[in-house]
């Protein structure tokens, strides 16, 4: 086939690589594509590319183009719009609408084994176009550029088959205040019957009926033709349904369009039916079936080639649409507890979501915490809390956590939602694991007595880049992880130890940094002066040794007298006061004016003994 999107290239590559060299089979089972709660309906418009019906008729390849109008009561605000496109072959995923580029959304496939044809393809897109109908509103719309024509004309299977068709449809979900709740379940896929397959079943779930009255399905189908009536039939709930004299019970896809009340959608189909009678109130699904094949007059055996594109219904409801979402999340560095802010909404509804609706979180399936919501919130309200989970024992620090709302903490639902199926939220988290504790050099300081130094606790983190409100110091690594009983005075601060650990912690969001270094006490050299004059005017009154005295606690002082004399001995409990305490005579005498002699043995054996002279004055 020629001019193929990249779409349809991209997917023509996975098929060939997931089948091989046949052709692929790539059916969708119709399934809930999107569910709308409220005061909604919907509408639709479309037309076909065939010129007649194919079957009985000479033609083979279809239009190029055909056109529908909408005409949409002002009233009706414009929810969302979807146009879907299908034909033979594999697809073309560019089209055009009113002269505007669509690309397809999706692209569906289902094919049918023929006896004398071979293996035929057909397809079908969708996309989102509310945006252009919003815009354009109620004009004439145009379908263009399909190019379905060169599948056909590329396999005469097709045209001989009598299966060559193509066809448009716009689905357009409004909202207006003076509807009822309503809920309108927009099922998609792609599924066939045939010959080969004469039966097709399916259940439509996610549905919940509050009251029957008014109740309505729609369908989007391909390929029916009117003359072929063999066998076919549609029904809901094994009950057969029909709307003559438009769709007969044994004739329900022959080309008819319900809105415009034509027979003129040749090998589509664009049907709605009263089904009030087949669904019951309590109902949460809905059984659809399909048949096709029968034996004609000559009792030969023939069949109609239908295929369903999308199933759309709509029921009176009256329930709420519990959905949360996780917000936002804080943790601390080595902490396993995190608080989550999360919000529970009930959006997509059609009643009031009670009160204490039950709210589970779990850490993969395991349940973590339980919460509810506090109020009862009406239709499009919504309600933000939090709480604070801990996380158990993780071989890793990446998490995901979900959240799940009508969940009573067994993964059970408590109350019937329009919607069960969107209850949960999930998000992943990284723990903030503690840090590696780096090394600092050691500050040491002079022993000022008793193995106490000062300090400015900030001259350790010279060789680090931080502003000083981002950092605080710490006597225990509890305390850091905390960030409790900081040091308060760091500068100057004075140890309480020998030696002594100082933990850093600096700030570096979202997370932190741990620094330790210890601070140790040297017994510094002492400084011993020169002089002093013991004359009791509270002034250098003694000979005062600065860095001796509760530091060398076991030191020794010996004075001379100039002869050679010893005079005065002394320790750490009896320094010289200029007092005579050896010798024959004066003791406790003052001596004179004049020069004399120490030995100082600090009895530390980083230090020899240490020799000099004072001068004594008055």
């Amino acid at each position: 086939m020629a001019n193929l999107s990249l779409l349809k290239r991209i997917y023509y590559i996975l098929c060939f690589l997931l089948y091989g060299v046949t052709v692929p089979v790539c059916a969708q089972d119709i399934t809930l594509f999107q569910q709308f709660n409220g005061r909604f309906d919907y509408t639709a418009i479309g037309n076909t590319l065939n010129p007649s019906e194919n079957n009985g008729s000479e033609f083979c390849t279809i239009l190029e183009s055909s056109s529908a109008t909408l005409s949409l009561d002002p009233s009706n605000q414009i929810i969302k719009a979807y146009l879907y496109w299908a034909g033979s072959g594999m697809g073309d995923t560019d089209v055009s609408l009113n002269g505007l580029p669509i690309a397809a959304d999706a692209l569906y496939n289902v094919s049918f084994d023929t006896v004398s044809f071979g293996t035929l393809s057909y397809f079908s897109c969708y996309a989102d176009i509310t945006d252009q109908i919003i815009t354009e509103g109620n004009v004439e719309y145009t379908f263009s550029d399909a190019d379905i024509n060169s599948s056909i004309l590329s396999n005469t299977g097709y045209c001989l088959n009598a299966t060559n068709f193509g066809g448009w449809s716009i689905y357009i979900i409004y909202e207006n205040a003076n509807l009822p709740l309503n809920q309108v379940n927009l099922y998609q896929g792609l599924e066939i019957i045939n010959r080969n397959v004469q039966e097709k079943e399916i259940t439509l779930n996610n549905i919940n009926v509050f009251d029957n009255d008014g109740a309505k399905i729609g369908f989007l189908a391909w390929e029916g033709d009117d003359i072929l009536n063999y066998g076919e039939s549609l029904s809901i709930n094994d009950n057969i349904i029909s709307n003559p004299p438009l769709n007969l019970a044994d004739n329900a896809f022959n080309g008819s369009n319900s809105f415009t009340n034509s027979s003129d959608f040749y090998n589509g189909d664009l049907d709605v039916y009263d089904i009030e009678n087949n669904i019951s109130i309590g109902d949460t699904s809905l059984s659809i079936k399909l048949t096709t094949g029968g034996f004609d007059e000559d009792g030969d055996f023939r069949a109609d080639l239908i295929i369903i594109n999308n199933v759309i219904t709509v029921l009176n409801s009256l329930l709420p649409d519990a959905t949360i979402s996780i917000d936002d999340y804080t943790l601390n560095c080595g902490d396993s507890s995190i608080e989550l802010f999360y919000t529970v909404n009930n959006f997509n509804s059609t009643s009031i979501l009670p009160a204490n609706t039950p709210i589970a979180f779990y850490l993969e399936d395991l349940l973590i915490g339980q919460s509810q919501t506090a109020n009862a919130l009406n239709i499009g309200a919504s309600e933000s809390n939090s709480i604070t989970v801990t996380i158990p024992e993780s071989p890793t620090s990446n998490l995901t956590i979900t959240a799940i709302v009508d969940d009573d903490g067994t993964m059970t639902g408590t109350i019937a939602e329009a919607n069960e199926d969107n209850n949960s939220n999930s998000i992943d988290i990284e723990l903030l694991v503690i840090p590696d504790i780096i090394a600092l050099p050691n500050l040491i300081g002079c022993n000022e007595g008793f193995e106490v130094s000062t300090y400015n606790l900030f001259d350790a983190l010279e060789s680090l880049d931080y502003e000083e409100e981002h950092v605080s110091f710490y006597l225990s690594l509890e305390d850091l992880e905390t960030a409790s009983n900081a040091i308060l005075i760091p500068m100057p601060y004075n140890n309480v130890a020998q030696p002594e650990t100082i933990y850093v912690r600096l700030e570096s969001p979202p997370c932190y940094e741990i620094y330790q270094f210890q601070l140790t006490v040297d017994n510094c050299p002492p400084f011993i002066p020169d002089g002093f004059s013991p004359n009791d005017d509270t002034r250098n009154d003694w000979f005062n040794i600065q860095g001796l005295y509760d530091i060398f606690t076991k030191h020794e002082l010996l004075i001379y007298n100039r002869y050679g004399d010893i005079i005065f001995e002394g320790d750490n409990e009896k320094p010289w006061l200029g007092k005579i305490n050896r010798g024959l005579n004066n003791h406790g005498k003052r001596v004179p004016v004049g020069t004399y002699f120490y030995v100082l043995n600090l009895n530390d054996s980083d230090y020899r003994p240490m020799v000099g002279w004072v001068y004594v004055n008055y």
